[in-house]
């Protein structure tokens, strides 16, 4: 990435902010969705930005994301809309499902487009990440250190850090503790991408398990089964094997070297605030980290990031306190609303005796 050099304080030198005005000079912590928006949402304000990333590269899995109108919104304040849209496809025709293929209702995607005057996207998690990397480039750039743990946030020399690395957050832990942190809810999820169109989209509920298949670019399709946590790779087939068509055939035509096992996690007890020191900030995963039931991980982090940057744009460093303030006030208790309604929607959906909850799901418009 271009954009100056990195100095001995953490920050960025020989940087030039991209209205003229030296607004400010920022750390942001990971270069996930959260990170990069974050970054870029700075560079548009003029800020000088050095993002730190401990891995040795950027993480390239093919997981699919929706992002809901709301954040679709978010992006294009952030001007990386139209380069969202160039690989996005929408989400629509999707159904909540039996295992023996029953449609229970309907998901309300086209509701939610009728009111958003737009459709859900989805897009594969690199393609977001390279339509952030594009975006911050056009604005000038932000050197991003690679395979650089951070140990003592407290030592970074900015007006700025933004923690946006993640459930397991380091700025998280060195500032509110370990009161709040990562708890495994006794499931995962097996996500994978499928080399042909299924045609067949949303969800099939079983007892104690799920499956999901979505749209995610020409000749592809995204799934997802969410299983107890000692299922192998091998039991997951079996576990579907008898469920409705194309699930079990999904699973069969795509090779297991390439599924990727995630164990879900929630940020547990909710932070009392998302911000510190009248200096951090916390974003995305590192402030509410939520179970992806409601498909709002991307989404909620792309808010954070917009809300951030859009708060202390005009503060500068002697206004960043109140600017802070102000981000926790907006984003706070709307993020930790849906990381509670993901976590307990995926109780309801993973009941172990389902008759009750399907009756229930039933009477939803199918």
């Amino acid at each position: 990435m271009s954009g100056g050099t990195v100095d001995g304080t953490g920050t960025s030198a020989g940087d030039t902010s991209t209205n003229g005005r030296g607004a400010g000079t920022a750390v942001v912590v990971g270069a996930g969705v959260g990170g990069l928006a974050t970054a870029i949402g700075l560079r548009r304000a003029g800020w000088t930005v050095t993002v730190l990333e401990r891995r040795a590269a950027l993480e390239r899995y093919g997981t699919a994301f929706g992002i809901h109108p709301a954040a679709q919104s978010a992006l294009d304040r952030l001007g990386a809309g139209d380069v969202l849209r160039a690989r996005a496809v929408p989400y629509r025709n999707a159904r909540i499902r039996r295992p023996d293929g029953k449609v229970l209702a309907a998901l309300p995607l086209e509701r939610i487009e009728r009111r958003a005057g737009r459709p859900e996207l989805l897009i594969s998690r690199p393609h977001l990440i390279d339509a952030l990397l594009a975006e911050l480039d056009r604005l000038g750039g932000a050197p991003i250190v690679h395979g650089r743990p951070l140990t003592d946030p407290a030592a970074l020399g900015a007006d700025l850090v933004v923690g946006a690395d993640g459930i397991n957050s380091v700025v998280r832990t060195a500032y509110f503790g370990t009161r709040s942190g990562p708890r495994p809810i006794g499931t995962v999820a097996w996500i994978g991408t499928a080399g042909f169109e299924t045609g067949l989209y949303g969800e099939t509920w079983g007892g104690g398990r799920f499956f999901g298949m979505t749209p995610v670019e020409p000749g592809r399709t995204n799934w997802y089964a969410t299983v107890p946590a000692a299922t192998t790779a091998r039991e997951v087939r079996e576990a579907f094997a008898d469920w409705h068509d194309p699930v079990p055939r999904v699973l069969a035509e795509t090779d297991p070297a390439t599924w990727i096992r995630y164990e879900m996690r929630h940020l547990y007890p909710a932070l009392p605030t998302f911000v510190a020191d009248d200096r951090i900030a916390l974003v995305g995963d590192a402030a509410h980290a939520m179970t992806p039931n409601l498909g709002q991980g991307a989404c909620t982090a792309l808010l954070d990031a917009e809300a951030l940057t859009r708060a202390v744009a005009t503060a500068g460093p002697g206004g960043l306190p109140g600017a802070l303030r102000a981000y926790d006030a907006e984003r706070r208790r709307s993020a930790q609303r849906v990381a509670l309604g993901s976590r307990t929607l995926h109780r309801f959906m993973t009941a172990r005796r389902p008759a009750l909850r399907d009756a229930l799901v039933g009477l939803l418009p199918g």
